[in-house]
């Protein structure tokens, strides 16, 4: 089987994905209230890009939650760190140094728009003190903006947590399959795709908002392990 046919399955199987749960969502549209799988795998994928040969919505951001073993994160709590904040001081902004997909996103922007001056901390540290969170609130609602607006699947894969579980695998190899970093281009990305302006070359030569498993080969059975998935996972 070549690259290409492995991934026409992926894609395939996130059809029916789509088909099963009623449909891609946004992260603006989502709340803690909806019948969400204690643990999964999200799939983020382009606005306004398409693969290829079809009309399918590229890929942009493969992740899951919960791969140390005894963690506690479910898959809502992870989509909504990403998400950011809805109400209260940061209201419509989030907090990058808990998110690694906002953390990539902003550097992308401060690089597309010359912002270094005004966000020279960006991405420092684990945590930060009120005002300079304050400071970078502004941002921060840029970056929710863009991801909030960005349709998404997911798909309930129930394992314990830890390095070795289904999650981790799915999760790894979806990555590579799915990723151009030194490898021939698949699906190319457009030239307006804000991931162009990131300082990683593994997330501008990847084509994906993901920098863990972006250089490594991929075992073509993880899909096998997605399908099974698939079908286990009911409507919302």
């Amino acid at each position: 089987m070549s690259r290409l046919s492995d991934l026409d399955r992926l894609y395939d199987l996130l059809d029916r994905l789509e088909a099963t749960v009623g449909g891609k969502q946004r992260l603006k549209e989502c709340t803690g209230y909806m019948d969400w799988p204690e643990r999964g795998i999200y799939f983020f994928f382009a606005e306004d890009e398409t693969r290829n040969s079809t009309d399918q919505l590229r890929l942009t951001r493969i992740g899951t939650h919960a791969v140390s073993a005894g963690s506690g994160t479910s898959l809502w709590n992870r989509l909504r760190t990403h998400r950011g904040a809805n109400r209260g001081t940061y209201e419509g902004g989030g907090n990058h140094r808990g998110s690694v997909f906002r953390k990539r996103v902003g550097e992308a922007m401060i690089e597309r728009h010359n912002l270094h001056t005004e966000y020279p901390h960006w991405g420092e540290g684990s945590s930060a003190d009120r005002e300079r969170r304050l400071a970078e609130l502004e941002h921060e609602r840029r970056v929710s903006e863009y991801i909030r607006d960005l349709p998404l699947l997911w798909v309930d894969v129930d394992d314990e947590p830890g390095p070795q579980s289904d999650r981790a695998y799915i999760e790894r190899n979806a990555i590579a399959l799915v990723s151009n970093y030194e490898k021939d281009s698949l699906d190319p990305r457009s030239g307006g795709w804000l991931g162009h302006d990131s300082p990683r070359s593994k997330i501008s030569d990847s084509g994906l908002w993901n920098i863990n498993h972006v250089e490594e080969q991929y075992d073509t059975a993880f899909l096998d392990r997605l399908a099974d998935a698939v079908e286990e996972t009911s409507a919302l």
